[in-house]
C-alpha cells in the first residue's frame, strides 16, 4: 500500500507559525502532525506500507529530509513531489503521478482520526472517510443507500441532505484507476470553483458503476488554526498513552509539577512550575518560574514568570513575564 499525503499549502490560518515549516510539520505531543496521520493510516488499514508520497510546495531539503525520515520510520520509502500553483485537491494528488499505483491512501495532512479498523478486501472499489456533524453547510457532504454505498457527493448543501461530512482521507483500490480519473479534470479542463476537485472525479467513479463506500470516523481532530491545534494536543495526549509519556528519565525538573497528561522533550529544564495538564514541552527548552496549561511549547524556548494557556509558542523563543495566550513564532524574543 502506498499513502499519498498532498501538503503543499501555505498554512495561512497557522501563521506564525507556518513561516519556517509546512503546517503538518508542527508537533502535537512530541510528533509532527503528519507522523501521527500516517501512523494512525496505517494501524486502521493494517497493510505494510511501501511508500509515502508526500506533496509540497518548495519549503527546502531539511523540511525533505525530514519527511523521508518520518517514512522510514514507518518502514516505508519516502518520497517528495513539488506542486508550484494552488490548482486544487485534483491536481495536488496528480502531482504525485508516480506513487497512484495499487492500493492507495490521500491523507489531507491537517486533520487526524480515530475510527475502528477497516479491511480493504471488503471495501469496495474505495472508502472515503466521514464524520457526522451538526452543521453540513460548510463541508461537502455524502449521501448512502441502504447498502452503505456512496450514491451522491453534495458540495457545501444549504438544505439538509446528509450530515456525513468528507474528512479528507480516502482509500482506492486500484490507484491507476483514480490517476486517470484525476487526468481526465486535468486533460477537459474540468473545474469547480476555479480549481480542480478530488470530488468531481470521485463523482465520475461513482458514475461508472465504481462502488464507494462511507467509514465513519469516531473522532476527527482538526489542525487548521492555533486554537483547533492546541485542542488536538490535547486530545492527542488524552488518547494516545504514549504520546503522553512524561521523558523526566532525561529532563532536570526541580521543585516543580507536571500535572498529566503532558509531553516532556529531552533535555528540558522546569523549574519553580506547573505545568500541565495537556501541555507538550519541546526538547532542549528551559521553563522557570512558569504556569503553564492547555498549550505547545517547542524545541529551544526560554520561557520564565509566565502564566499561559491555549499557547503556542515556535523553536528559539525567548519570553518572560506574561500572563496570557499567545501564538508566537519561531526566533522570537519577548519581555
Amino acid at each position: 500500500m502506498k499513502i499519498i499525503v498532498p501538503m503543499a499549502g501555505m498554512g495561512k490560518r497557522m501563521r506564525p507559525h507556518t513561516l519556517t515549516i509546512p503546517k503538518p510539520l508542527i508537533p502535537v505531543a512530541g510528533k509532527p502532525i503528519v507522523e501521527h496521520l500516517v501512523e494512525d493510516i496505517i494501524k486502521v488499514c493494517h497493510e505494510p506500507v511501501d511508500e509515502i508520497a508526500f506533496i509540497i510546495g518548495r519549503f527546502g531539503s531539511e523540511v525533505e529530509q525530514s519527511l523521508i525520515k518520518i517514512a522510514e520510520k514507518q518502514g516505508a520509502s519516502g518520497s517528495i513531489h513539488y506542486q508550484d500553483e494552488p490548482l486544487g485537491t485534483a491536481h495536488a494528488i496528480l502531482c504525485a503521478q508516480p506513487a497512484l499505483t495499487g492500493n492507495v491512501v490521500i491523507a489531507f495532512a491537517d486533520t487526524l482520526f480515530k475510527t475502528e479498523p477497516i479491511k480493504a478486501n471488503e471495501s469496495g472499489d474505495g472508502i472515503i472517510w466521514t464524520s457526522k456533524i451538526d452543521d453540513p453547510r460548510m463541508f461537502g457532504v455524502v449521501k448512502l443507500d441502504d447498502s452503505g454505498n456512496i450514491t451522491d457527493f453534495v458540495e457545501k448543501p444549504q438544505t439538509f441532505v446528509s450530515d456525513l461530512a468528507i474528512i479528507g482521507i480516502y482509500y482506492f483500490k486500484d490507484g491507476e484507476n483514480l490517476k486517470q480519473e484525476l487526468q481526465y479534470l486535468i486533460d477537459n479542463d474540468i473545474k469547480d470553483k476555479g480549481e480542480y476537485q478530488i470530488t468531481n472525479a470521485l463523482e465520475n467513479m461513482k458514475n461508472k458503476g465504481l462502488k464507494l463506500k462511507s467509514s465513519t470516523v469516531t473522532e476527527w481532530l482538526d489542525c487548521g488554526n492555533k486554537d483547533a491545534t492546541v485542542n488536538t494536543n490535547q486530545r492527542v495526549l488524552e488518547i494516545k498513552p504514549n504520546s503522553a509519556k512524561n521523558h523526566t528519565a532525561k529532563s532536570n525538573i526541580i521543585n516543580s509539577v507536571i500535572i498529566e497528561p503532558c509531553y516532556v522533550g529531552d533535555n528540558v529544564v522546569i523549574e519553580n512550575s506547573v505545568i500541565g495538564p495537556h501541555v507538550s514541552v519541546g526538547e532542549s527548552t528551559v521553563l522557570k518560574d512558569c504556569r503553564i496549561s492547555n498549550s505547545i511549547i517547542q524545541t529551544n524556548a526560554n520561557i520564565s514568570d509566565a502564566c499561559l494557556t491555549n499557547t503556542m509558542i515556535g523553536n528559539h523563543v525567548v519570553l518572560s513575564g506574561n500572563k496570557r495566550e499567545l501564538s508566537i513564532g519561531d526566533f522570537t524574543t519577548e519581555h
